[in-house]
């Protein structure tokens, strides 16, 4: 594929134009970069930052880093990180190579299909994400003990140092922490094994108090010495039974027993001769990405500008098709043949953008889903690494809800998820980010619920044919993960925006129903909104989500910049 001939150095002083004139606020907010000249690790709580860099300081790898980071998290960052969650890790070796493992949580075996359902048929309000029967089986400590084993060099006892250490000797509660506590204590209050961690005079802990989980601590060093297995199977395994049988919950020790994370082929597309690689199904991310970038390329969106109502409209009108797909075709691929190439070829997509008018926005109805068989489609946290050998992993996992379904699991310390609220609890309804999903997405046992998750390593061919890494990036946010990638990416290959400034510009989010376009609070100028509206787009303004990790390879080589979003409260280190 050609590059536009314009330079890249006038690209770059357009775009800084345009945003310093549209967001002038935005951009002074936005601090530089973090530089680094050998390693990089960017993640959203920096005690996990600085026990992932400590590890490539010591020699480990990237895996090394994110395996030591992600169980880090479950203890200082309790409404994402997790023992009883699941997710995704995707990592590419300096070769080339590259690997994805899925530890998305899975439907316990005495799940059924209409179990969030009233005798009317209708959707029992907060069954799916307030009780214990919201919790699929946990997947976070079997996947990233699978990636040590297949990819590590460190033991898991190192990685769970750190973790171990500040469970049980405790840490001191950020405003972030404090933040999230504050803002769910009602949820987590309900139950009493949560109100006994995190609450202290039946007040959530604040900024400055101390937060120490011994249980949590426990569990992590039983981990340590005898393996994941330790969770999946024995007393711990058994512990969980027994909470989940005194609380309503489904998980047994079968289901601990015959959970298994799965190693798949990372999605791999390209954009302007850009190579990238997400993830596959279970997600829908990879798939929506590509799919958006697919529709787009033709349009050459770095024309519009990157604050314009012309902008907006294009890649929001792209999405809008994208999502409607999502809600049709993507699923557990070992329930639903997912028809990711048909999905994905050129002809599906441009025929699926064929409606686009310039001037109109196209009607949810009429957007899709389409038909890609004619003829024979918050809580979660994110972390970037990249060492010094050039290995790059990008990681997301997720409870789901800010602290899952709000319940500890009893003596074994740890939130358990939410994500049964992920599947289409009935064809059509909402879940908790108002995405819709069907038979693709319904419930059955032993499946994976669709997830958003899009960790996304990019590349760029040098002027030899190699292919080089240029970004690592993924970030939270529900229903808004892959239009936030999807905006992050664009920010940095269409319109040179130095990563930071990249990372923290205002967003927009369109996600097929419910029909609106969702703009960043404060982000757009009025003149920009009103022409949306003319557009035909209903205009809604909110602080979106998203608390993007990116890291970016300079073009020679020569520097590692880390990337740290704005809107949260992480930070990007490296050496």
């Amino acid at each position: 594929m050609t590059l536009r001939p314009r330079s890249s150095a006038a690209r770059r002083i357009l775009a800084a134009t345009v945003w310093l004139s549209v967001c002038g606020a935005c951009l002074a907010a936005s601090r530089p970069a973090e530089r680094a000249r050998s390693a990089m690790v960017a993640g959203p709580e920096p005690l996990a930052v600085e026990a992932g860099l400590a590890v490539l300081r010591e020699g480990g790898n990237a895996v090394d880093a994110a395996v030591t980071m992600g169980l880090t998290l479950a203890v200082t960052l309790p409404q994402a990180g997790n023992l009883g969650g699941g997710g995704y890790l995707l990592m590419r070796a300096p070769n080339g190579t590259a690997d994805f493992i899925d530890f998305r949580e899975t439907a316990p075996a005495a799940a059924r299909r209409e179990m969030f359902l009233d005798p009317n048929g209708e959707v029992i309000p907060k069954e799916s994400t307030e009780t214990w029967r919201a919790s699929g089986v946990p997947g976070t400590v079997a996947g990233l003990s699978l990636a040590l084993r297949k990819h590590g060099t460190i033991s898991m006892a190192r990685a769970l140092k750190p973790a171990v250490r500040l469970a049980r000797d405790g840490f001191v509660i950020d405003r972030g922490l404090e933040r999230a506590l504050a803002a769910h204590a009602q949820r987590l209050a309900a139950w009493p094994s949560t109100r006994a961690i995190f609450f202290r005079n039946d007040k959530p802990l604040q900024q400055g108090d101390t937060l120490t989980q011994k249980d949590l601590g426990m569990t992590l060093s039983r981990i340590s010495k005898a393996g994941a297995g330790a969770l999946y199977s024995g007393d711990l395994a058994q512990a969980l039974e027994r909470e989940m049988k005194a609380h309503g919950g489904l998980i047994t020790v079968a289901d601990m027993a015959a959970y298994r994370p799965i190693e798949r082929a990372p999605l791999a597309g390209s954009y302007r001769g850009y190579g990238i690689l997400s993830a596959p199904p279970s997600s829908s991310g990879g798939v929506g990405l590509l799919q958006m970038l697919a529709m787009l390329e033709p349009r050459q969106p770095a024309s519009l500008g990157p604050a314009s109502s012309a902008y907006v409209h294009l890649v929001s009108e792209a999405a809008k098709r994208a999502y409607a797909d999502r809600a049709r075709w993507l699923g557990d691929p070992a329930f639903f043949k997912v028809p990711v190439a048909r999905l994905l070829a050129p002809a599906y997509t441009a025929r699926m953008m064929a409606g686009f008018d310039n001037e109109r926005a196209t009607p949810a109805a009429a957007a899709g889903p389409g038909d890609p068989l004619a003829g024979e489609g918050a809580q979660t946290t994110h972390y970037s690494i990249v060492d010094a050998s050039g290995m790059a992993v990008s990681v997301s996992v997720t409870l789901n809800d800010s602290f899952g379904c709000g319940a500890v699991a009893g003596s074994l310390g740890f939130l358990l998820n939410n994500e049964m609220d992920d599947f289409a609890a009935r064809p059509g309804a909402p879940n908790l980010y108002g995405l819709v999903g069907g038979e693709a997405n319904s419930i059955a046992p032993g499946k994976r619920m669709l997830s958003s998750m899009t960790p996304t390593i990019v590349t760029r061919r040098d002027p030899g044919g190699a292919e080089k890494l240029l970004l690592v990036l993924g970030t939270p946010g529900g229903a808004t993960i892959i239009t936030t990638v999807l905006q992050v990416f664009l920010n940095v290959v269409e319109f040179d925006m130095e990563l930071q400034a990249a990372v923290d510009a205002p967003r927009f989010h369109h996600q097929w129903l419910p029909d609106v376009l969702q703009l960043d609070a404060g982000g757009f100028p009025s003149d920009v909104v009103e022409a949306l509206r003319r557009k035909g787009h209903v205009v809604e303004t909110r602080p979106l989500r998203g608390d993007v990790q990116a890291i970016q390879r300079d073009a020679d080589g020569s520097w590692l910049r880390g990337a740290s979003d704005a809107r949260g409260y992480g930070v990007a280190r490296g050496y």
